[in-house]
């Protein structure tokens, strides 16, 4: 599988849901892909922000979702 995060010609990296690491939308995999870390420190992060952060996070989950175009590989 190719990592279509980094494009070589234009030297840009490219926010993308990811298809392959997801577990309601890819979401936090497309953003662990870009930063470099695991998925499952972004879930559990998002989950303790929800909890403490009186649901603000899950809107920008849902922003995410709805503006981040899915990774086509």
């Amino acid at each position: 599988m190719t990592n279509n995060v980094y494009s070589p010609e234009s030297g840009t990296r490219k926010l993308r849901r990811s298809p392959a690491d997801r577990m309601i939308a890819g979401v936090c995999g497309g953003w662990a892909r870009l930063l470099g870390v695991d998925a499952a420190i972004l879930r559990i992060l998002l989950v303790a922000t929800t909890i403490f952060g009186v649901g603000t996070p899950v809107l920008i989950y849902a922003a995410c979702w709805i503006l981040m175009p899915e990774d086509a590989a």
